[in-house]
């Protein structure tokens, strides 16, 4: 049809031109709308094969590749049996799922899960972002929508497989609740389109279709993309523990020469809220480390400062005064003093080398990971947050603003026993809570621990006096020389 149009129109632009009419009107008119018409179909045209997200199918990976993510594996796996076993499922009655929800903290290894899935189950994969479905013209993302289906399963024929994977990632930016986008209506268009396609997914398609969505907010998304028939299982990909995070340094410094392998066990347990791509962030910033050195090894110290760099940055350039420099030091010190006075052996290193936004740090050594709290261990935790400033204070006779944050941080924690009912005021919704009573809460906690720490303080003033001025010189304490030097 359209090219009987286009030949209908030239050869009436034609005639029109042999009887003597002026036709520049009308070609220029026909210019304007083919120039528009084409644009628009670019618009609408995405090679999802080529763009985006959909490169990182290009290299095969295996769950066996993914380390400290056991549970999801074992919930993708279970969801991804309708794919390998269709007719069984089939015989059985079982409605196939159309689409699984990864949910997790960013770095956590969904897109790695994606593909891992799509080699599991020998399907067709494509992935793309879901901002890339986002246009500011009307009808593009809805036409965006029906193009990856359509190259799916144009994927799948041409890879002669029975099945294909659509890997949607920041399922959030498309999926977002409807209505929440005000005067762009284009979101929820193309969310509409989504919904239809997977509400058109039967078990009888050849080949089958199953969609996987990754997002770290899924708060945000609409209800009706959650409702069973559509995304039917969500698998949690939290972030990996003490043991997970051992296999995950294994994977990434399986082509670094690692001295001591044994080391890699003490990193694993200092690392606790690192996520995947935090370790593999890690691993290779503690071989750029060794390079430097020249050494033809990953050390032990190349591993500890590769800690601090991916938690805090690269050392800076910028060099505090003496005055500066005796204030951090003394402040780094009444924190680590009393973290090893209420924790004995907490203190990982000690560093008054600036990094990021740090003057100085003091990086605690948890003995595993943990997850609920006590009050007195949020209390102790409190202490140490505020030992910084009244140490400032013995020796000074004044605080700095170097305290700023480690005094949000206090206030965060006796929020948190407020929250947990552990505070005086008993069992209480924060929100029905007055501000004032809250407030005052909260004042008397900290000050009633301001109180403790200050007097221990005061009875080992002069350890932190000797840590200060060694770390001074040293610029860098680790567990060893710091636990020595407080004997």
């Amino acid at each position: 049809m359209k090219e009987i149009a286009v030949g209908s129109g030239i050869a009436l632009v034609i005639f029109l031109a042999l009887i003597g009419v002026n036709v520049t009107p009308f070609v220029l008119f026909a210019v304007v709308i083919g120039g528009f018409y084409f644009f628009m179909q670019n618009q609408g045209q995405v090679k999802f094969d080529e763009v985006g997200g959909s490169n990182r199918a290009t290299s095969v990976i295996s769950f066996e590749e993914i380390g400290g993510q056991d549970t999801a594996i074992k919930e993708l796996k279970e969801a991804l049996q309708f794919l390998l076993h269709a007719d069984a499922i089939k015989n059985m009655g079982i409605r196939p799922l159309k689409g699984i929800l990864l949910v997790g903290p960013p770095g956590t290894g969904k897109t790695l899960l994606a593909r891992a899935a799509a080699s599991f189950t020998s399907s067709a994969f494509i992935a793309a972002s879901g901002s890339e479905f986002i246009e500011m013209y009307a009808g593009v993302g809805a036409k965006r929508i029906r193009q990856i289906f359509r190259d799916a399963r144009k994927k799948a024929m041409k890879e002669h497989s029975k099945s294909a994977i659509i890997f949607i990632d920041e399922l959030d930016v498309l999926g977002a609740r409807r209505g929440s986008h005000s005067g762009h209506m284009e979101y929820d268009q193309t969310l509409n389109q989504l919904l239809v396609e997977m509400d058109g997914i039967s078990k009888d398609d050849e080949p089958r279709i199953l969609i996987i969505g990754a997002t770290n907010r899924a708060d945000m998304l609409d209800p009706a993309i959650l409702r069973p028939g559509r995304f039917d299982r969500q698998v949690q990909v939290g972030l990996p523990d003490r043991v997970g995070r051992r296999r995950i340094l294994n994977i990434h410094t399986r082509n670094k020469p690692v001295e001591e392998p044994h080391v890699l066990e003490e990193v694993a347990r200092a690392t606790f809220g690192f996520s995947g791509a935090h370790l593999e962030s890690l691993a290779n910033e503690a071989a750029i480390l060794a390079m430097r050195e020249g050494s033809k090894t990953l050390q032990a110290h190349h591993f500890m400062e590769a800690i601090d760099k991916v938690m805090l940055g690269e050392k800076l350039d910028k060099k505090p005064n003496a005055a500066e420099l005796e204030r951090v030091s003394v402040h780094e010190s009444g924190h680590a003093l009393v973290s090893e006075m209420l924790d004995p052996g907490s203190v990982a290193s000690l560093t008054i080398i600036p990094r990021g936004g740090a003057l100085g740090f003091m990086r605690k050594s948890p003995r595993d990971d943990q997850y609920l709290y006590t009050r007195a261990e949020l209390e102790n935790q409190i202490m140490v947050s505020l030992a910084g400033a009244l140490s400032e204070e013995l020796r000074f006779g004044n605080r700095s603003t170097g305290a700023r944050n480690d005094f949000s941080q206090a206030w965060d924690m006796a929020r948190e026993i407020i929250e947990a009912g552990m505070s005086s005021l008993g069992i209480v919704n924060i929100d029905d809570l007055p501000a004032e009573a809250f407030y005052n809460e909260c004042r008397h906690i900290i000050s009633a621990l301001e109180e403790r720490t200050r007097e221990i303080l005061r009875n080992n003033l002069g350890i932190i006096n000797r840590v200060a001025e060694t770390v001074m010189e040293e610029e860098v304490l680790n567990q060893s020389r710091f636990q020595e030097l407080v004997g």
